[in-house]
């Protein structure tokens, strides 16, 4: 508890947080989205303004320099990144037959589901989709996502009374719900589209 408090008041929250968010992209192993929501949710309670815009600019910051960074990995040596953002899956499969018609509506929206950043980003590298329009996407899904974190966190404010252990908790919960939601969902859909169609009825000859 201690240790979680003095993490949310250190001078340095703000730079670490834009180099986790950075990391989360090529390897998403690390808590920058709880971490996001437990400083927001924290300096909302006191009604810090400053500490509210810094986390903001430096959700997008670090989510555009990770961005860019997947983007360079998906040009060059794909070894580097991990199997699942080489691997054809549903994501990547709608982002690359939307990357060239809608590249910032198919990175902003891909960023909303379950591994569509890594996905999005290493597929539009891997396709050669030009610098400007990858950047123009990854600025738009970044200041949406960013816009996203941080209402979650104002919401957990109130919630939990700024205690950064009830943060924790509450962002390791809603990340699990959300993923557990895109999974079943997504298998529904899987399901949907397996079962036949029903054949058509004979058509009866007239007499």
């Amino acid at each position: 508890m201690e240790l979680v408090t003095a993490v949310l008041h250190s001078g340095w929250l703000l730079p670490a947080l834009v180099l986790m968010i950075a990391v989360d992209g090529p390897a998403p192993l690390l808590p920058s989205e709880t971490l996001l929501m437990t400083a927001t949710a924290s300096a909302s309670v006191v009604r810090d303004v400053p500490m509210l815009l810094g986390l903001f600019l430096s959700a997008v910051a670090g989510s555009m320099t990770g961005d860019l960074a997947v983007h360079a990995l998906g040009r060059g040596s794909h070894r580097l990144l991990p199997r699942s953002a080489r691997s054809e899956h549903g994501v990547t499969r709608w982002v690359r037959s939307n990357l060239f018609r809608r590249p910032v509506t198919a990175l902003a929206a891909a960023r909303f589901l379950p591994g569509g950043r890594l996905a999005s980003c290493a597929a539009a590298g891997r396709m050669g989709l030009g610098l400007r329009p990858f950047l123009a996407g990854s600025a738009v899904s970044s200041l949406l996502w960013a816009v996203y974190m941080l209402v979650i966190g104002l919401a957990l404010g109130p919630v939990t009374g700024g205690n950064p252990l009830l943060c924790v908790l509450a962002g390791g919960v809603l990340a699990v719900t959300t993923t557990a939601a895109f999974a079943m969902a997504r298998r529904i859909r899987a399901t949907r589209r397996s079962v036949p169609a029903p054949a058509p009825a004979p058509v009866l000859a007239g007499r």
